[in-house]
């Protein structure tokens, strides 16, 4: 809720507090945040996290056993795909922010807010500590967010060429329904002109999101494109959860 504070311009925002007289999100629906994981231990992210049913309770949990033969063992919050194990705990903070954005708890007297605080979000890590990760990687998070059940895929990340792999597991996804959110890049260059993957991917449910600033105007960083960049949304000096510790 932008009034204007710390030199913005007032109303440039995205009218969350209008948007929540007519919904706050829905806890049937699975985010899944691509990114260096999520510190679901976090005191504004604890109670928003997808539980896995088939590995969590009833003595499942954390157990040193793959209890719904999916092949990762205690994934209870999601995966870790680059040691294919089932703990996506964030050693970065970029995904813990981007988690908090999405869906941080409200009226926990907590100081922060997700946009959709009802929500289920699940950890798909495939960046490491350094911020750097693998194409095939990604995919796997992909793959797995779709087939247990995440409807939006969240995916804060780019660089890299063309991948046919990439593509056709974001066409899977398609075809499941499942919206594929991706930023449109931080170099400030001109997508149309030189395409920035995963975002600039010919698929209708890919959605690329540039940033702007708190004047409502497009950040020096930001990429855009006329035909490839489809909106954009507040991307700069935002407040967020952090993965330093549990109240970070």
């Amino acid at each position: 809720r932008n009034t204007g504070q710390s030199g913005g311009q007032a109303g440039a925002d995205i009218s969350a507090t209008s948007a929540w007289d007519l919904t706050t999100g829905s806890t049937n629906v699975i985010v899944a945040v691509i990114d260096t994981g999520i510190r679901y231990t976090h005191r504004d992210l604890t109670n928003q996290m997808w539980r896995n049913p088939g590995e969590s309770g009833g003595g499942k949990e954390n157990n040193g056993i793959d209890d719904d033969n999916n092949g990762y063992v205690d994934d209870v919050f999601g995966i870790n795909a680059i040691d294919d194990s089932g703990d996506p705990f964030d050693d970065n903070d970029h995904g813990t922010h981007c988690a908090g954005t999405i869906g941080a708890a409200a009226n926990d007297g907590n100081p922060h807010v997700g946009v959709a605080w009802r929500v289920r979000l699940m950890g798909c890590k495939f960046l490491g500590g350094s911020g750097g990760g693998s194409t095939s990687d990604a995919i796997k998070c992909v793959d797995y967010a779709v087939s247990m059940g995440a409807k939006i895929l969240n995916n804060s990340w780019g660089g890299g060429g063309y991948s046919q792999a990439l593509y056709d597991s974001i066409n899977n996804a398609r075809t499941a329904g499942v919206i594929f959110l991706a930023a449109a890049g931080n170099s400030g260059t001109d997508n149309d002109q030189r395409p920035f993957y995963p975002c600039n991917y010919n698929l209708d449910n890919v959605i690329s999101v540039a940033a702007l600033t708190r004047n409502n105007v497009l950040a020096d960083f930001s990429n855009f494109g006329e035909t490839t960049v489809d909106l954009a949304a507040p991307g700069e000096s935002i407040y967020s959860t952090t993965a330093n510790s549990d109240t970070s």
